[in-house]
């Protein structure tokens, strides 16, 4: 009997352990909130850090309940409303405060942006309860993501800390890269969710110098990375198109290995079309003559 009393403090630890994925969520919105703070004091280089670390957050909050197998009804509510303030609110104003308070349409901007995040989050929630849709269809995502859309609607400040002012922080080009970006958020345009990219083992060298790159850039040059970023991300996004277009023609391949799909469309392309023979037979052949004209 004396061996069962530490149960107790077990489950108490259990119990705190269950909440890591919630605290990580509020440190999440706190960083996107604390985004509009800094916005507001001109020191916008640490406003995009800190929507960068509210992205970082928000990647790492989902996993973490899995890993823990604590995930739970309230804490996916409280991902979703910490996304709509982190990656819709904080962006807006940030861009209003920024570039966009010059024009009475800029606040219409802003709060187009935001609501059209909130929409892109109101889908997300519910395909995710709708047990009809296919297998091969939850690996891509039904516009751009909350996190990515919030730093791609963020460029003209990067472009601006950057390389300073120019044709990329006028109000037209803002007003235009925002309705632009808030249209991606809540499109039915599919893009790529990071767990369905799969890495061939022999560009997995390729691919580790690259994270190298990437922390270096990180360290000295972290606006450049960003820009680099969303560059590849919108790049991305005709293959995605097409991929998905290509599995949803051929669902039974959604079983099979990424290296046996790719080997399936380079086998594909390199098919040649089927063409239908010409036959071509000669009047000499057919012992026809040629008119003459004559009656």
């Amino acid at each position: 009997m004396e061996q069962l009393a530490p149960a107790p403090v077990v489950r108490r630890r259990n119990r705190t352990v269950r909440l890591l994925p919630s605290m990580v969520t509020i440190l999440g919105l706190c960083s996107g909130l604390s985004a509009i703070k800094f916005a507001m004091q001109g020191q916008l280089a640490i406003a995009l850090a800190l929507v960068g670390a509210a992205a970082i957050f928000d990647m790492l909050d989902g996993r973490i309940a899995r890993m823990l197998d604590a995930t739970s009804k309230m804490g996916a509510e409280l991902d979703s409303l910490s996304d709509a303030i982190a990656f819709g609110v904080a962006p807006a104003l940030v861009l209003y405060v920024t570039f966009l308070h010059s024009d009475s349409v800029g606040w219409i901007l802003a709060l187009m942006f935001a609501v059209c995040m909130v929409l892109r989050l109101a889908r997300f929630n519910t395909l995710m309860d709708d047990d009809n849709v296919p297998d091969w269809q939850r690996e891509y995502f039904v516009g751009v993501p909350a996190p990515a859309g919030a730093l791609i609607v963020l460029l003209p400040i990067a472009l601006s800390e950057q390389f300073g002012d120019g044709w990329w922080v006028s109000f037209p080009m803002v007003a235009v890269w925002t309705v632009f970006t808030g249209l991606l958020c809540v499109s039915t345009v599919p893009t790529l969710a990071i767990k369905s990219v799969s890495v061939a083992p022999r560009t997995a060298p390729i691919l580790l110098v690259l994270v190298a790159l990437a922390a270096a850039l990180l360290v000295t040059y972290p606006l450049v990375l960003m820009i680099a970023l969303v560059v590849l991300y919108l790049g991305h996004i005709p293959f995605a198109v097409h991929s998905a277009r290509w599995v949803a023609a051929r669902p039974e391949t959604w079983d099979h290995k990424p290296a046996e799909r790719r080997a399936q469309r380079r086998a594909q392309r390199r098919r040649p079309l089927s063409r239908v023979p010409r036959v071509s037979v000669s009047t000499a052949r057919l012992r026809l003559r040629r008119p003459s004209g004559k009656l």
